[in-house]
């Protein structure tokens, strides 16, 4: 009785490596991104010693990340830093409140949405700036004013996307709801807002950055309260440029963080959305 050999087992093959780090780096786009920040601090660094520009207007490179740290170092900033802060809070806060509350019944109202949807755009349209010396004259110089400015700023977006986002279900779908006999709030709750709520985290999103550049603004224009915008007109008064691009860099920096924060929240919030889901990947 003979007996077959099992076949020959086929050899492995070597495990393909992956790319080097140096071929990620160079395939990516890290590398633009180094290579325009460096372009741009060399530009920053020498361009001012050239003596094209006034130093005093534009310090270098070197002479800005010293007055940052002189500013960081000094500590004098803090207060102004949380004067800003809780007045973009509060007025975010307003805001969202505001808007959503607008959104809803004008979305939900096509009678309210007629009466009051053109005086709302008229108030848009009309620069915020010009309001900035009613609202301190009426307020003061104290935070309230200009809570109120970067609420009347903020607002907006938020009263706009939520109601576009109320309408955004199709007739078939209010059509599926009415023959199940839900209720008006049934069909608000379940329909309507679940389809809303990833344009309204957009406009909560853009209203938070409103906020914040309408209580600058505000600090600037008044000045009294304290606040970055204030610390930035004094040293720009004092022509301490370096300080002023110092103030604009943690400005920077604040926003950036801000955008950041309400980019974790909004993938909380709708993580159901396509583009939430895309943001994860």
């Amino acid at each position: 009785m003979t007996t077959t050999a099992p076949p020959p087992t086929p050899a492995r093959s070597a495990p393909t490596p992956g790319p080097t780090w140096w071929e990620r780096f160079r395939g990516g786009s890290a590398w633009i991104v180094i290579t325009t920040v460096a372009v741009i601090i060399a530009f920053w660094e020498f361009f001012p010693q050239t003596g094209l520009v006034n130093r005093v207007l534009f310090p270098t490179f070197s002479e800005t990340v010293a007055a940052f740290v002189q500013l960081l170092g000094g500590g004098y900033w803090w207060d102004d830093l949380a004067k800003t802060m809780s007045a973009v809070a509060i007025a975010w806060v307003i805001g969202v409140a505001f808007g959503f509350t607008m959104g809803v019944v004008l979305g939900t109202s096509p009678f309210m949405r007629q009466a009051i949807t053109p005086y709302a755009i008229a108030v848009q349209a009309l620069p915020k700036v010009v309001l900035a010396p009613l609202l301190i004259g009426w307020l003061g110089f104290g935070p309230e004013s200009k809570i109120a400015l970067a609420v009347i700023i903020c607002f907006f977006p938020v009263w706009i996307d939520t109601m576009v986002g109320l309408a955004l279900p199709s007739a078939n779908e209010f059509k599926l709801m009415k023959s199940l006999k839900a209720s008006r709030w049934q069909v608000f709750t379940k329909l309507q807002l679940p389809s809303a709520l990833p344009m309204i985290m957009v406009g909560v999103k853009h209203a938070l950055l409103l906020a914040f550049t309408g209580v600058i603004v505000a600090e600037i224009l008044s000045a009294s309260d304290g606040g970055l915008g204030k610390l930035t007109k004094e040293f720009a008064s004092q022509l301490n440029m370096g300080l002023v691009y110092s103030v604009v860099t943690i400005v920077v920096i604040l926003s950036i963080t801000l955008v950041s924060i309400a980019d974790v929240i909004e993938r909380r919030v709708v993580f159901w959305s396509e583009e939430s889901r895309a943001r994860r990947k």
